[in-house]
């Protein structure tokens, strides 16, 4: 009996480990099986909470997410790689996001040549056997590099080229060209993906220019210097950029320069001389007289003056006569020093 008894505890202990799955609640969960969300719209126990924290949301995390498992389980499924696969509905729940959910990645030219064209992409050998070396050695990576540089310890100069050129150094840029080549090209990948404007330098995708755009390029960069182009030679059949947007674009295109005309500059400075030199001064006859009947009436009162012994009356442009300090009209201070310096014999 004591070996029965042991044997139904022990089974009753295991079945306490694990909890069945169904879940009974007063209120039903609202599950977004698209999402794997589940929001339990119950009343906390605040007994349970303050009395064993821990097990009690312990607990309600495992009876909620019991419930998000058996939803998924009622979903249609199917086997993938020797996996059980459920194929989620669309989310129905709309979460606040800071930027928007990435698009798929746009194809680069080279893949939509591909695809096009049916090519499927091949995958690579990490290793070759290269017969010089008489080894393994890797088809690509940092350690490829390694292994040409042992294997072309000596080059061959062919007939054609300069026999003193350095056909190492020559080998060296033209790795190097590769690299910017494919640099170049992962820049038009990204401007052609994200649709962006960039300037007309003939890189990273962008289209031609048309002659219209080069020719006020080559206006603009004329009138790029100190006397705005005036002193620049123009090209064999050049054309003159026209539109209501050139003016803009010219520097100091708003400023005025009187001598920055169609006439020469010698020329210019010619004129500019003869008419100071020829100016002939204006003479103007009523101010003349005005000014001569004044002086003429300061004399006359001047000698009226010296006549009678009386002073003459302040006139118009007369100066009036600095007064003489007077002497011994004050008291000197106590303790005050009149000479300052050597005293004179």
């Amino acid at each position: 009996m004591d070996v029965v008894k042991e044997v139904l505890e022990k089974q009753k202990r295991d079945l306490e480990k694990y909890k069945p799955i169904t879940v009974e609640k007063h209120l039903e969960c609202r599950l977004d099986v698209g999402m794997m969300l589940c929001v339990d719209p119950n009343d906390l126990e605040n007994k349970e909470l303050k009395n064993n924290k821990e097990n009690y949301l312990t607990a309600l995390t495992r009876d909620n997410t019991q419930l998000i498992i058996n939803a998924i389980w009622e979903l249609q499924t199917e086997r993938v790689d020797e996996c059980i696969v459920a194929k989620l509905p669309a989310p129905t729940t709309v979460l606040p996001r800071l930027r928007k959910v990435p698009g798929p990645k746009p194809l680069t030219k080279w893949e939509k040549f591909a695809k096009e064209k049916g090519i499927k992409k091949k995958t690579k050998d990490k290793k070759t056997y290269d017969q010089v070396l008489d080894k393994w050695v890797p088809a690509y990576g940092y350690k490829r590099a390694e292994a040409e540089k042992e294997r072309d310890w000596v080059l061959e100069v062919p007939k054609n080229v300069d026999p003193n050129e350095d056909m190492f150094q020559k080998k060296i840029d033209l790795r190097s060209e590769k690299v910017a080549k494919n640099e170049i090209q992962r820049m038009r990948n990204i401007v052609r993906a994200r649709k962006v404007n960039v300037p007309r330098t003939g890189y990273l995708g962008a289209e031609a220019a048309s002659s219209s755009q080069l020719l006020t390029a080559v206006t603009v960069a004329k009138s790029s210097t100190a006397s705005i182009g005036k002193f620049q030679q123009n090209l064999p059949k050049e054309k003159e950029a026209r539109g209501k947007g050139v003016k803009e674009l010219i520097p100091g295109g708003k400023r005025k320069a009187s001598h920055l005309g169609d006439q020469p500059e010698k020329e210019a400075n010619l004129d500019l001389i003869k008419s100071v030199l020829n100016k002939k001064p204006k003479f103007d006859v009523e101010k003349a007289i005005s000014l001569q009947k004044q002086d003429a009436r300061m004399e006359r009162e001047a000698n009226e003056a010296n006549n009678t012994g009386k002073k003459a009356k302040k006139g118009k442009g007369s100066r009036k006569a600095a007064k003489k300090p007077k002497s011994n009209r004050g008291q000197r201070a106590p303790g005050k020093k009149t000479h300052i310096g050597r005293k004179r014999r």
